[in-house]
């Protein structure tokens, strides 16, 4: 008689639904729904790190008040070497993450509603009851699309400032200038979103994990929750 295969994951974990997560999403496992396969969890975490290696690298550059991280680094020298290559990697996976999430990031009514400013107020007060909100939020969706605008601006203006010898004075003025303007803000839109990442519990380990317990997606994301279960009470 052949011994069943255990998927490497729950071998480790013992968890049939991180197990399943590996490969699959939107589907309940052993009473957990799995939100976020292992690709698309690989991709925004890469994201994630050189977001964070090319804004350190990138700081230096900007103000010596961010000297102190070039050290960091080797010097400010590696840091102008390395921080167009780290942009080129954060583009292409910013790119990868697009296409993984663009089809589930189209605005709903719901979404609309959401983004309106008293009821993100609202939701900021734990007092929003929108029972339309499927896997992902209005303020999800637009960083989503905020986020991918504001990596295409990066990368264009970025080019310009590392071959500026291909393009006139004024363009190269405006690309320092739009550059500037755009990290900063992508910045501020990030701050924001780890910090509704981690207190909102649940959140930051959907995101390790890959699952998410009924309540937290029946609270949270009501509409995915029936899609997935088919519980339309």
């Amino acid at each position: 008689m052949t011994t069943p295969k255990i998927s490497p994951a729950r071998e480790f974990t013992g968890d049939p639904a991180i197990a399943a997560a590996r490969t699959a999403e939107d589907i309940v496992v052993d009473g957990r729904l799995v939100r976020f396969r292992w690709s698309t969890r690989v991709i925004h975490w890469g994201v994630a790190l050189t977001f964070i290696l090319t804004l350190f690298t990138g700081l230096p550059i900007w103000t010596a008040y961010f000297g102190w991280l070039a050290f960091l680094f080797g010097g400010l020298q590696v840091c102008r070497w390395l921080h167009p290559w780290l942009g080129i990697v954060f583009s292409a996976l910013i790119l990868l993450q697009f296409i993984d999430w663009a089809g589930a990031m189209r605005m709903t009514p719901a979404d609309r509603r959401f983004v309106r400013l008293k009821s993100f107020l609202a939701y900021m007060r734990w007092e929003l009851n929108e029972e339309e909100v499927g896997k992902y939020n209005g303020g999800q969706k637009l960083l989503f699309w905020l986020s991918s605008l504001a990596a295409l601006g990066l990368l264009l203006t970025g080019f310009v400032l590392w071959y500026p010898q291909f393009f006139g004075a004024q363009l190269r003025e405006v690309s320092w200038l739009l550059h500037d303007i755009t990290f900063i803000l992508f910045t501020l839109l990030i701050i924001g979103h780890i910090y509704l990442g981690i207190v909102e519990p649940g959140t930051f380990t959907a995101m390790i994990k890959g699952t998410v317990s009924r309540d937290w997606a029946k609270l949270n994301h009501p509409a995915w929750h029936r899609d997935v279960t088919g519980d339309r009470r």
